[in-house]
């Protein structure tokens, strides 16, 4: 069983669910719109969710290694776009400076251990 999202939804209302649901998709309705990005985070750090989280929508190539580093497992990508070029851009960078879901600490940290 899977829900969708949307950008405004509060990702809490699905804590006492949370490990009922095999797939939850965060509606991107927007590329310019960041809250699904919040959402993954809360998603995946403070109510635990350990399955498929998918974005959907206006999901552009640009998005993918920053939704990846949120917890985005998978996305669904605008029908006008392909997906060998998705395949490339999720690997755009080798390193990145911030911890998050992808990275146990930030770069300087990591360098010193």
């Amino acid at each position: 069983m899977g829900v969708w999202l949307e950008n405004h939804d509060e990702p809490g209302a699905l804590a006492d669910s949370i490990d009922e649901l095999s797939i939850i998709a965060v509606n991107f309705r927007k590329f310019t719109d960041g809250r699904g990005y919040s959402s993954a985070r809360l998603l995946r750090e403070r109510y635990g969710y350990k399955y498929d989280l998918r974005a959907v929508r206006d999901v552009l190539f640009d998005q993918l290694q920053f939704m990846k580093r949120c917890g985005f497992d998978s996305s669904a990508l605008r029908a006008d776009k392909g997906i060998k070029l998705a395949a490339h851009c999720l690997n755009l960078f080798r390193q990145a400076y911030q911890a998050s879901i992808d990275t146990n600490g930030p770069l300087f940290r990591r360098r010193t251990s």
